[in-house]
């Protein structure tokens, strides 16, 4: 069935999985969350095992058969983790999902999640229908600015903050929507701050405070072409402490949103669409106007490279290629030859 996350958290709070989940939207944080409770709820009915299969342009789609037809080390239930980031499996792909749905190997639990998720693109596929019909299928889409700022309020609140309302719409026109972002800063001020009264000026004051360089710079300084500056931000991040998963969240975001933006018919009607802060419209028209569609697939490449690196798998420096990332976005003439 097709549900919402509170109906998955409702659902998890029972004693009983489905054989298949899927989890996937733009949201990056929330499917994370929702990815995360699921895992934490099979550990405690048993699914002790787990199988990370992470999909990329090289991945056997066998690999996912024999995962499902693999016997247990342990007698255990287990947990098959199928990350595609993409969010398109491919014929093959498509059809290794469908087989599995079809017929559930016992005692385990399929969990595919996907950071790149539209409804005319994915949710008439066989495979998604397929795992819908198998299991749970919990789309996650982009929060409107009014959802986004009651999601602000609830997350501080339970993390002790008390913000009046002009610090939630501050907080909110900083993070411009993105929830990843707006987690990492709250936990910032709950660190800084704690459960005192909160308002705008005192939360600007904290936020501009708590790090030299932040991520939102960062991004800023790559989009708008001005590699040396982002290279220097970057620099200052990595001297502070900061790891590149987390710097990472933003980025994508970005990314992927110019990718829709550069490949959608009409801009105007895709921009209203993204919800975007009109502040920002201008500033990506402007992006957009360096470079075609296919640059910004090709940089959500180099980005998914920079992520597995940063997690441990591949060969080769995470932040070398995050580097050639910033130059590629910063110069979309230069491509990656220009960090080398």
């Amino acid at each position: 069935m097709s549900a919402t996350l509170q109906q998955l958290r409702n659902h998890l709070a029972g004693s009983e999985l489905k054989p298949v989940y899927l989890i996937a939207g733009e949201e990056h944080l929330l499917v994370i969350e929702a990815a995360d409770a699921l895992r934490t709820r099979a550990r405690e009915l048993g699914y002790a095992e787990r199988e990370i299969l992470d999909v990329d342009q090289y991945f056997d789609w066998d690999a996912l058969a024999r995962a499902g037809a693999a016997m247990s080390l342990f007698a255990s239930r287990r947990v098959i983790d199928l990350r595609l980031p993409t969010g398109k499996p491919g014929k093959d792909g498509g059809a290794a999902i469908v087989e599995f749905c079809e017929n559930p190997p016992p005692d385990t639990v399929l969990l595919i999640t996907s950071m790149q998720w539209s409804k005319k693109d994915n949710e008439g596929t066989a495979w998604c229908k397929a795992a819908e019909q198998a299991g749970f299928y919990v789309p996650v889409w982009p929060m409107r600015q009014d959802e986004f700022s009651t999601w602000l309020a609830q997350r501080m609140a339970s993390r002790g903050l008390n913000p009046d309302r002009a610090a939630i719409a501050a907080l909110a026109d900083r993070v411009e929507g993105n929830s990843l972002a707006a987690a990492q800063e709250i936990d910032k001020l709950a660190l800084l701050h704690g459960p005192a009264p909160l308002d705008a000026q005192t939360l600007e004051e904290l936020v501009a405070d708590s790090a030299r360089y932040d991520v939102f710079k960062l991004v800023d300084a790559a989009l708008g072409g001005d590699a040396a500056r982002a290279l220097r931000i970057l620099a200052g991040l990595r001297g502070e402490g900061d790891a590149i998963p987390a710097l990472m969240g933003m980025i994508l975001y970005q990314l992927q949103m110019l990718a829709r933006l550069a490949a959608a018919p009409n801009l105007t009607n895709a921009l209203r669409s993204e919800r975007m802060w009109d502040a920002r419209e201008k500033f990506f028209r402007k992006v957009l106007g360096r470079a075609g569609p296919g640059h910004w697939e090709d940089c959500l490449v180099q980005a998914a490279r920079v992520d597995r690196l940063s997690k441990g798998r591949g060969f080769g420096d995470a932040w070398v290629e995050l580097e050639r990332l910033l130059v590629m976005i910063a110069r979309p003439d230069a491509g990656l030859r220009a960090a080398g």
